[in-house]
């Protein structure tokens, strides 16, 4: 017998078909739904002494993971927002934020190699209208930095939100041990050491080494150093920094996907819209998710993912998180 056509989706099938779609209205408006059956939590690592988790309190009422879909990126932002719980539930009043997007390459933001600048001013705007004291917006850029920071738009909007826009300058290295299993004495941009709250904003594009750049790559960006030494074992370096951070919130830029030829770009036919941003607190879940449903990568091709489950950094099985889909009218 062959399944019928209108055999109902799995839970797992109906997350990547909604990502794929996205940007498309058929079969899409309307759509809200909880994914809590299984939902599974890592335990808590103990954190050393150097490390500090800027993770907040799980609730379970909340989603750990949204996906919405619609044409205006600060929108999208601020509904994103909304659906796991509000920006008070990240950030609280006083607190000194850190927002990461990637800002790596000297290309504007049609062309998809870094983080769309309206995501990344809303996200501004909201952690200031939570009370927060300062907003600083960093990345350490793999070409000119200045020139990446300005052509990618991100300086200009981050500023206009509010941010203190931090360039990479060498004078702001510190050496921090990171304890980690490949990683360990390494020159950290010290704004990455003295804040209460980080957010991840990173773009979802390939990546000609790795597959694809998301979450846990995005935390290249905090290195100085000659980083590229550390692709003779990457995914365990992906997995000691995002040890080290352990964010507050991620949130996957697919606004605009680079699906080939990344990560650099510069081909706009190489460039999806998509329309969509993802985010969650489980910056695992969220990568693997992402990966599948535009890579179709699984999680054989991403040995990251699976070494992140194993130190509770969170769950690769995305389809038993509790998600929240959305679509914008």
């Amino acid at each position: 017998m062959h399944q019928s056509d209108h055999a109902p989706l799995s839970r797992r099938e109906a997350l990547i078909q909604l990502l794929r779609l996205g940007g498309a209205s058929a079969g899409v408006v309307g759509l809200g739904f909880w994914l809590s059956d299984h939902s599974w939590r890592p335990e808590t690592a103990l954190a050393m002494a150097v490390k500090r988790s800027h993770t907040v309190a799980p609730d379970p009422k909340l989603p750990e993971m949204a996906v919405i879909q619609g044409d205006d990126p600060a929108q999208l932002a601020r509904q994103v927002l909304e659906e796991l719980g509000g920006i008070r539930r990240f950030v609280s009043r006083t607190d000194a934020v850190l927002v990461k997007p990637n800002i790596g390459w000297d290309r504007t933001p049609e062309q998809a190699a870094n983080t769309n600048p309206a995501v990344v001013a809303e996200v501004v705007r909201q952690c200031l209208d939570a009370g927060a004291k300062r907003v600083i917006v960093t990345d350490v850029s793999c070409n000119d930095a200045r020139r990446s920071f300005q052509r990618s738009g991100i300086a200009e909007a981050a500023q206009r939100a509010g941010a203190e826009v931090v360039l990479p300058d060498p004078a702001r290295f510190k050496d921090v041990d990171l304890q980690g299993e490949v990683l360990r004495e390494w020159p950290i941009l010290d704004s990455f050491l003295n804040v209460d709250k980080v957010i991840n904003i990173p773009i979802a594009k390939h990546h000609s080494l790795t597959g694809t750049t998301l979450g846990m790559k995005n935390w290249y960006g905090m290195l100085g150093g000659p980083r590229h030494q550390l692709h003779q074992k990457i995914h365990e370096s992906l997995v000691d920094l995002a040890d080290f951070v352990r964010p507050t919130l991620t949130i996957i830029d697919c606004y605009r996907v680079l699906i080939r030829n990344g990560p650099t770009g510069g081909n706009l036919e190489d460039v999806l819209l998509k329309k969509t941003l993802v985010a969650g607190t489980d910056p695992v879940a969220l990568d693997a998710y992402v990966a599948k449903a535009y890579w179709n990568m699984e999680i054989s091709s991403l040995p990251y993912l699976r070494m992140a489950a194993k130190r509770g950094l969170g769950t690769y099985e995305f389809e038993k998180v509790r998600t929240q889909v959305r679509k914008l009218s």
